[in-house]
């Protein structure tokens, strides 16, 4: 993974804690994305520091430089992170969907799977697409990347209800997932840090916006 320090060459070594120095590392950098994701979610990818997250996650920041070869790159890896969780709800989702749902309700029900990702924990939302997220070129590019493989994901999911997508169901798919994540970005500038985040807000606009391209797409 690009910015990371890979684990080749690494002695697996004596057991500290039941954990060898592979498992040690790997610890260490779930703590380090757990912390990086708590201080982007609240100050900002910006106004924190490598030595905050370090001391948030009880790391070295020699360690720190072990793992990740810098903040954007631990960053990075926060967002893989999330979208690797996305991709197993979404999923797991579209698996278990009964056969004989219309395409409106089972798509969705996958809307709110997508929906809960960020309702459960606001922080993801807000390194994602709020004011915790990093804006830097290679940010940017990960998240082109990742709107191009959610966009292929829409489309996987046309295919498997036999929705009539048309010529241009890749165009509509990339323009469909910009807009749910506006809307989320949108939604997140009336979610109070301190109170739990409104589910229903956020569904019922996914939902209507989901409901409004599928319209336009089936008639064309």
């Amino acid at each position: 993974m690009a910015g990371e320090v890979g684990d080749r060459g690494v002695a697996r070594g004596r057991r500290i804690r039941g954990l060898d120095a592979v498992e040690r590392r790997a610890r260490r950098r779930e703590d380090l994305l757990d912390a990086a994701l708590e201080l982007f979610s609240t100050q900002g990818y910006q106004d924190t520091a490598i030595e905050q997250i370090c001391k948030h996650a009880y790391v070295g920041t020699k360690s720190f430089y072990e793992v990740f070869t810098g903040k954007e790159a631990l960053y990075l890896a926060l967002l893989d992170r999330i979208v690797a969780d996305v991709t197993g709800r979404l999923t797991s989702a579209l698996d278990a969907l009964d056969g004989e749902q219309d395409e409106s309700e089972a798509a969705r029900a996958l809307i709110r799977h997508f929906a809960d990702v960020f309702v459960d924990d606001v922080r993801v939302a807000r390194v994602t697409f709020g004011e915790g997220r990093a804006v830097t070129p290679s940010a940017e590019a990960h998240r082109r990347a990742n709107r191009r493989w959610a966009a292929s994901f829409v489309e996987t999911v046309w295919q498997r209800l036999g929705v009539a997508a048309g010529p241009h169901a890749r165009a509509v798919a990339m323009g469909l997932i910009g807009g749910l994540f506006d809307i989320i970005a949108d939604w997140l500038l009336d979610t109070d840090r301190a109170r739990s985040a409104d589910r229903a807000s956020l569904q019922d606009g996914l939902d209507r916006f989901y409901i409004v391209v599928s319209t336009g797409l089936s008639g064309s």
